[in-house]
């Protein structure tokens, strides 16, 4: 009597998971996912405690996770929010998001969104400078109802994606800070690494280059759309990075309030700098670094620079570009530094890695005082950094040799502006070196010194 009650039993139990399963499968059939990865996600979801991936983690951050929905509605505001609110989707500008389920076929650079609304298409360059749509990739947005020609998803997952350019101006340091990792910690920060990459116009150098960034931002396996071509399906996500401006953040436009303090210290753990403040250091002699050219706005007498900061008690540390190339190792030697010097170029963008009470030393090429101006010295405020300033004169400029003194080039930058940003660039950023009187510029390494002595 026992065992056929056992037997009993064992059948209902079969018969029951059988049923299970049948239901799954028709479930994964309907809904094109993958019951497999599925319950895996939801296996590592329970686990962590909030978003996961089937690809699994590099580090997640341990933290309460928030709902999805407030997460990214953290990214829009205003009439932006009510749209995202009540449709699930907003566009503003470049930027996307969206707080339904979104596809993506790789192979057409396509998102499919869904939506009770009429069908709506748009072409987006997920890159926060317009300048270079030219080359950025499209990324084609459809929302609406398009369940009967959507594809079927290969992988789902169930943490947000954030889709953006590595094209653009990349292999410029400053444009690769300005145009994608700090945009990329505006829009993604706030997730805690719970969410995962897809970058379009995808360069290996690039993604090598900022590794470290990369994996303190998402605990996940970036996606490359050019050599995945499957279909991912997740959640929710943003199509774009959200940009304030030059080497900028606005923490009141930020999810959480994040500043450049915060951006800083990101930077800090992303490369395991040592040195908060300058008041830390205890070498003989105070670093400064010099950020040498080797194209144009090249020192024209840089050994006699180089000899006089030496008079005036610095150990100078002059790296070449191929060294600067490798930021992982660079970061830590900038760290270093109290004083950075260098003309108007991308070289100075290193001054997000000196310490709290560093001194940044930018030398202004005729023509470039906006420039200068916008995109170092602003920024260098919120940085914690001290910030000084030595504008090139006339006799100082190789453009007096080319052009003569009196030439409208060299009395009157303005109008050459006039003549296109091309004609311009060809003048004064990329046809002037500088021979710097050393008489006046030891005046500001003098001040420099006694800024860097003041932080002590």
């Amino acid at each position: 009597m026992g065992k056929e009650q056992k037997g009993g039993l064992v059948l209902t139990g079969a018969t029951t998971v059988a049923f299970l399963l049948l239901l799954t499968w028709l479930y994964a059939s309907f809904l094109d996912v993958n019951p497999l990865e599925s319950w895996k996600d939801q296996l590592s979801y329970w686990r962590s405690g909030g978003f996961s991936s089937k690809n699994g983690d590099k580090g997640i951050e341990e933290v309460n996770v928030e709902p999805l929905k407030l997460l990214l509605g953290r990214l829009v505001r205003g009439d932006d929010r009510i749209q995202l609110d009540t449709a699930g989707f907003s566009c503003q500008s470049e930027v996307c998001v969206a707080s339904k389920p979104v596809r993506i076929d790789n192979n057409a650079l396509t998102i499919y969104i869904p939506s009770s609304e009429s069908q709506v298409e748009r072409e987006i360059k997920p890159y926060a400078d317009y300048h270079a749509n030219s080359l950025v990739s499209s990324v084609r947005i459809v929302a609406g109802d398009h369940s009967n020609n959507s594809p079927a998803c290969h992988f789902t997952h169930d943490i947000p994606v954030v889709v953006f350019s590595s094209g653009g101006f990349a292999g410029n340091l400053f444009h690769e800070m300005d145009e994608i990792i700090i945009p990329l910690f505006i829009t993604s920060r706030h997730f805690r690494s719970r969410v995962k990459f897809v970058i379009t116009d995808y360069k290996p150098w690039w993604v090598s280059k900022y590794s470290r960034v990369l994996n303190h931002l998402s605990g996940y396996e970036v996606i490359n759309p050019a050599a995945d071509g499957n279909v991912h399906c997740f959640p929710g996500g943003v199509v774009g990075l959200k940009f304030h401006g030059f080497l900028a953040l606005n923490s009141t436009d930020i999810p959480v309030g994040y500043s450049m303090f915060d951006f800083k210290h990101f930077l800090r753990e992303s490369y395991n700098l040592k040195i908060n403040n300058v008041s830390e250091m205890e070498r003989e002699k105070p670093r400064l670094m010099l950020i040498s050219r080797q194209n144009s706005r090249m020192f024209l007498n840089e050994d006699e620079m180089v000899v006089m900061m030496e008079e005036l008690g610095f150990e100078v540390v002059r790296p070449r570009p191929n060294r600067m190339s490798n930021l992982d190792k660079f970061a830590e030697v900038v760290n270093s530094c109290s004083v950075m010097v260098g003309a108007h170029g991308a070289g100075l963008t290193n001054e997000l890695f000196l310490p709290a009470g560093a001194v940044v030393v930018q030398l202004v090429p005729l023509g470039l005082e906006w420039a200068s101006t916008y995109y170092f010295s602003v920024p260098a405020s919120e940085m914690g950094v001290n910030y000084l300033e030595y504008k090139i004169e006339p006799e100082e400029s190789s453009l007096v040799e080319t052009y003569g003194r009196e030439h409208p080039i060299v009395t009157d930058p303005a109008s050459m502006s006039a003549k296109g940003y091309y004609a311009f660039r060809a003048v004064y950023v990329d046809g002037q070196n500088l021979k710097v009187n050393l008489g006046r510029f030891r005046e500001t390494l003098v001040q420099a010194m006694e800024l860097i002595g003041q932080s002590n």
